[in-house]
């Protein structure tokens, strides 16, 4: 008998959580597509935009009102316009790949959302060496006609 009853609990249990709705956010909430984006190894001086799809998931507009990058060479760009309940926009991310080596840096995200106002997501990566430099540890040429050194 306890075996059925336990059986017959689990079965409703689990009917009244396939059947739940999501539940409903009052005002404007922000969601995006990633946290992080991962540019991997890239080349130097390439092409260094991403993008973040910001979709919102509440019932009132959603405002961007600025992105913020970390320092200098992290550019983000951010439409002002709101966006209305369910729909998407991006924020495009611009790296400066003329600075070798790893890298992490945030861009912060100030919007009117009522579930995160102040979102931070992380772009990292690592940029290879100037093609145009010498190698490290590379012999240093002496100038046309200077004596060798023996």
């Amino acid at each position: 008998m306890k075996k059925i009853i336990l059986s017959l609990s689990l079965a409703i249990g689990l009917a009244t959580t396939a059947f739940a709705q999501p539940e409903l956010v009052t005002g404007p909430a922000i969601s995006l597509d990633k946290d992080t984006h991962d540019y991997g190894d890239i080349a130097f001086d390439s092409n260094g935009a991403c993008q973040f799809k910001v979709t919102n998931t509440g019932n009132e507009p959603l405002i961007i009102s600025g992105c913020q990058g970390s320092c200098g060479c992290t550019v983000p760009k951010c439409d002002p316009n709101p966006l209305a309940p369910g729909a998407s926009s991006f924020i495009d991310v611009k790296y400066d790949t003329k600075r070798t080596g790893p890298f992490q840096k945030s861009v912060t995200i100030n919007s009117n959302a009522v579930n995160t106002p102040v979102k931070v997501v992380t772009i990292k990566g690592n940029v290879g060496a100037d093609p145009g430099l010498a190698p490290t540890g590379a012999p240093e040429k002496a100038p046309v006609g200077a004596p060798v050194k023996q």
